[in-house]
């Protein structure tokens, strides 16, 4: 059943996002399996979309559990869109990873509206520090029972200040600030909300 997740969520991905056979990259963490990042490039000539490929492994679940179910809990895999890219975002590969790597490292369950606060650029030269999770427009992946379907969220970018008033007001309020600053969350350089 391990073996077969991940190339099932590769061809999901691969049959969603489109643009062709995706450009790979790996990363790996001391004691972890290597996580992946697909890098798409969609129908709409400017978008960009990275995905992880090595979250969904294995179930999430409680970090202090005696003995890990192998085949139920909670599964994810994260996806990044980016729009107007004109060159590359340095660093931001081995971010995403680390994102990905979460669930196995410090136990978290990615969910709607996870807040995850890295506190250092998630990129070399961006303003964003940490990231908010939202359902992404790629559908569940139906898994064989008993194991649970693999989601897949959207990583919002936030700054240091987004990510505060995340904390304070909750993602809705924040998703309304943008919508009334007119902000495309998906612009590597956007101005943040002002609050």
């Amino acid at each position: 059943m391990i073996d077969a997740v991940l190339p099932a969520v590769r061809a999901h991905l691969s049959a969603r996002l489109g643009g062709g056979e995706p450009e790979t990259a790996s990363v790996t963490f001391l004691g972890l399996e290597p996580i992946e990042v697909l890098r798409f490039r969609v129908e709409q000539p400017d978008l960009v979309r990275f995905a992880t490929l090595g979250c969904s492994r294995h179930p999430m679940g409680d970090p202090t559990a005696t003995v890990a179910d192998p085949t139920r809990g909670p599964r994810a895999e994260l996806i990044l869109s980016v729009r107007g890219l004109s060159g590359s975002l340095p660093g931001l590969v081995r971010t995403l990873a680390t994102l990905a790597a979460l669930p196995a490292v410090e136990g978290v369950v990615l969910t709607d509206d996870a807040l995850l606060d890295l506190g250092e650029p998630l990129w070399q030269g961006a303003t964003f520090t940490a990231v908010m999770l939202e359902p992404s427009d790629v559908p569940d992946l139906v898994l064989p029972e008993p194991a649970d379907p693999v989601r897949f969220f959207e990583v919002i970018p936030l700054t240091g200040t987004e990510a505060a008033w995340k904390r304070l007001r909750g993602g809705a309020a924040l998703r309304e600030a943008w919508s009334e600053a007119g902000i495309d969350v998906r612009d590597p350089n956007r101005a943040p909300a002002r609050m």
